[in-house]
């Protein structure tokens, strides 16, 4: 049975290449995710390992949410007489981002890093080599990394400009250095100040945030680290630079997480969909060879070794599959490790790693999808009985398993439905769980059900099939509904991705909508500027000074400990603020806004029974308490947090004073260009116009929108190949209907459009199917969530639906292509023949 089964491998090549395919697609993307977390995993443990050869413990002293201040000198000192140690560093850095001749930041802007250049007693800092001039020593010199420099095409002498917390401010260039450093290896800038210049700027005068140390030769770095937790205090961090190597080699490779998580969703759709294709595959194929597996069962064959050569088939078919995806996914991971920059990093250097595992994974996988895909085919096959050897008819399926599969999907998607909109009406955390479970229960019975949904479907278009295309309209028409199992097998892979594509398309339309409405309704202002390091105070003076600004609303975020509970609050100037932003009054009046008290979200003074005119006790950022009255109650909204306070209220509090954003309202005289040029001083200032608030708010549905479309196309390309594969099994098993057509008068272009619009109907069909209950699900989805949404009110995308039924019909029109070619190439006495 095993040498009869691999000839029948080797018998149907072409039937099978669809499903080689198929599975060598699913196979791609998982050994791709791994391959690329392995290389990425390695190179990030090589990169680090490199970035502290030169330190052997690291002892830090520095949390800014418990105000340690860092290392003061003293206790640099003491380090650095502690027997065993060679030589002590003090270190401290900071976000720091250097700008270009033109003004822009180089490079990620924002993820530069600054830090202070450290010598030693031989005017040296191990940590850094340069390859032109020297280290800073005086204020007002700073030094860059090589990469950084070419960019900006920076040399010695060269002013510089570099942008921290502060303003902006003008170096003068004394060296450029390389360093192996981990994040200027993964594409940041790297600033040097001298000591002070960088403790004022990123801490404070005479403080470290952590000391490198360097052990005597013979002293090993734990006798070090050891002998320093006994000397420091007890909430002293210290670490050896092997650990620390390790823990940042871990987080270094969660830059590439989101890549990961994506590749192994399309892995997950791809699988999922193939299992249908494989399935259909096989059963064609038994279907094709009953009275074959009949003359088994004749001579002696049992069902369990009928049923073993089937699962003997699909193994083979598997390993080869897992074998193309390997490598595949190889290729696939080379791809995506040069993308990794989209996401905000750069790739370590490194050779592709290809482990062990991952090509036992590629084999299980493979193998195991495809196996399971053709059990049901294979015990149907093992039921063909011996008399079947008489005579060439294929075997049908039975009443009875029809009937118990479509009573099963039709309770399964009763219970679905159920769960659906109970969950919708439900609201919150339970609301969520049962459109979960329904959604899953839904989809199932549907996918269940398709085979007994595919004739009522599709003798909807038949009578159109008939009016516009005559005699092989009317062919397709009934061709499409002749095997209900085939058809539904053929038209899942569709129907699951845009399923999914649907559901949260109607989510984003509807979503959107909200938020432009958001956007009118209450962003009046005409630009936001931000900068993810923070804006300074001066930054609003200066666009003040623009001509055509007529408001400047400075957002200060922050929080407060209200009445016990910790809020999340903004800060505003009141005269600018209602320039700028329209909030909804509940009760109270903004105006108390600029009288100190604060205005509450909705939501929140519920939740706490607080209402306009309550004064509450608070507590500070800095520790201070206080008494507030809430002067108003606002609607609920994603523009501004729950609390709402004067900048002179939370000023005085805060470290120090960092905008978010900055709105500005205008007269229509001033535009972008203008306001850039009052933010010279603010090189990581972005400038967003209308459209980009929008983007700050709901841009997030965007990129989950444009990941679920990756995963449609990898739908559309397994439907491709099941479409196909399905037409042509299902013209070699037509072929004497194919020639008697012939034989009566129908021409080879009136066979070629009657596999065209089978083609078309069964896609159709699946798009229908999936839009139906995509849309079913996302008014679900919406209906859980729309509390938390203002302006909330269901649309349905028509324009993107008719879309996906134009993509739908066009994936029919291609796959049809090769099947209705080699049926219109049919020899018509050799079809008439054959049996």
């Amino acid at each position: 049975m095993f040498r009869t089964a691999l000839r029948n491998v080797l018998a149907h090549k072409a039937r099978l290449l669809m499903t080689v395919l198929a599975v060598m697609l699913g196979v791609a993307f998982v050994t791709g995710t791994l391959i690329f977390n392995d290389t990425l995993s390695d190179g990030y443990r090589d990169q680090t390992a490199k970035s502290y050869a030169h330190v052997d413990v690291e002892v830090r002293s520095y949390d800014p949410s418990d105000k340690v201040p860092g290392l003061s000198g003293k206790a640099l000192e003491r380090i650095a007489r502690l027997d065993g140690v060679a030589g002590a560093a003090g270190r401290v850095d900071g976000m720091a981002g250097v700008a270009d001749k033109d003004g822009g930041l180089i490079g990620s802007g924002p993820s530069g890093t600054g830090a202070n250049f450290s010598p030693g007693k031989d005017g040296k800092d191990p940590l850094y080599v340069f390859t032109k001039g020297s280290g800073p020593t005086e204020p007002g010199q700073v030094a860059l990394d090589k990469d950084t420099a070419e960019k900006g095409g920076y040399d010695i002498g060269d002013t510089v400009r570099i942008a921290t917390m502060g303003p902006a401010k003008t170096y003068r260039l004394s060296g450029i250095f390389t360093t192996d450093d981990t994040w200027v290896a993964l594409g940041e800038s790297l600033v040097l100040f001298d000591t002070p210049a960088a403790q004022r700027l990123f801490l404070q005068p005479g403080f470290y945030e952590y000391v490198t140390v360097t052990a005597d030769p013979g002293t090993s770095s734990t006798e070090v680290a050891a002998a320093l937790r006994k000397l420091l205090p007890d909430d002293t961090d210290v670490k050896t630079g092997r650990q620390l190597a390790d823990e940042r080699a871990k987080g270094g490779a969660g830059d590439a997480s989101t890549l990961s998580a994506i590749l192994l969703a399309f892995a997950g759709v791809a699988l999922f969909v193939s299992v249908f294709l494989i399935a259909n595959t096989f059963t064609m194929l038994a279907a094709q060879r009953t009275r074959e597996l009949a003359l088994l069962r004749a001579v002696g064959a049992s069902r369990r070794q009928v049923t073993r050569s089937v699962l003997i088939e699909a193994m083979a078919v598997g390993a080869a599959g897992a074998a193309a995806g390997l490598g595949l996914g190889a290729a696939m991971a080379a791809v995506a490790r040069s993308t990794v920059g989209v996401f905000g990093a750069k790739n370590p250097d490194g050779p592709l790693v290809v482990t062990a595992t991952t090509v036992l994974v590629a084999a299980v996988v493979g193998i195991l999808v495809t196996m399971l895909a053709a059990w049901l085919p294979a015990r149907r096959a093992a039921k063909i009985p011996p008399v079947a050897a008489i005579g060439s008819a294929h075997l049908p399926a039975t009443t009875r398993s029809l009937l118990v599969r479509n009573l099963f999907g039709a309770i399964v998607t009763l219970l679905g439905a159920v769960a659906v909109v109970a969950g919708a009406g439900a609201g919150g955390s339970i609301g969520k769980g049962l459109v979960g479970l329904g959604a899953v229960l839904a989809v199932t019975g549907v996918l269940v059900l398709i085979p007994l949904l595919s004739r009522p479907v599709i003798a909807v278009v038949q009578p159109l099939l008939r009016r516009g295309f005559g005699v092989s309209g009317k062919l397709a028409g009934q061709n499409a509904v002749r095997s209900p199992r085939r058809t539904g097998a053929t038209a899942s892979a569709l129907a699951i991705g845009l399923t999914l594509v649907s559901a949260l398309t109607v989510l984003a339309a509807t979503v959107g909508q909200a938020v432009d409405k958001v956007t009118t309704d209450i962003v009046k202002a005409d630009y936001m500027v931000t900068d993810s390091g923070g804006l300074e105070a001066s930054t609003v003076a200066a666009l003040r000074k623009v001509r055509g600004v007529t408001a400047v609303s400075p957002e200060q975020q922050g929080w407060l400990q209200i009445d016990g509970s910790q809020e999340d609050a903004t800060g505003v100037t009141p005269a600018d603020f209602r320039e700028a932003l329209h909030l909804t009054v509940v009760s109270g009046s903004l105006d108390t806004l600029a009288k100190g008290q604060i205005a509450v979200a909705d939501d929140v003074a519920r939740s706490h029974r607080w209402k306009a005119g309550d004064t509450l006790p608070v507590e500070y950022e800095d520790g201070k308490s206080g008494k507030l009255t809430v002067g108003a109650v606002f609607k609920h909204n994603e523009v501004v947090l729950p609390v709402v306070a004067s900048t002179d209220v939370l000023e005085p509090h805060a470290d120090r004073t960092s905008l978010a954003k900055i709105y500005v309202t205008t007269d229509g005289g001033t535009n972008e260009k203008a306001l850039a040029a009052a933010l010279a001083a603010e090189p990581g200032a972005e400038i967003g116009d209308r459209q980009d608030i929008r983007d700050e708010f709901s841009g997030y549905l965007d990129t989950l929108l444009n990941v679920l479309y990756g995963l449609l196309a990898i739908s559309l390309v397994i439907a491709v190949l099941g479409v196909v594969n399905t037409l042509a099994m299902s013209v070699l098993e037509r072929q004497r209907e194919v020639g008697m057509l012939r034989a009566v008068g129908l021409d080879r272009r009136g066979v070629t459009r009657m596999i065209q619009l089978e083609a078309v109907v069964i896609a159709l069909f699946g798009a229908v199917i999936g839009i139906g209950v995509g849309s079913f699900l996302g008014w679900a989805v919406g209906e859980v969530v729309k509390a938390d949404i203002a302006g909330y009110a269901l649309v349905l995308p028509w324009d993107r639906f008719a879309l996906f039924l134009l993509l739908a019909a066009l994936v029919g029109l291609l796959a049809a292509l090769w099947p209705a070619r080699s049926a219109s190439r049919l020899n018509m006495l050799t079809a008439i023949k054959s049996e």
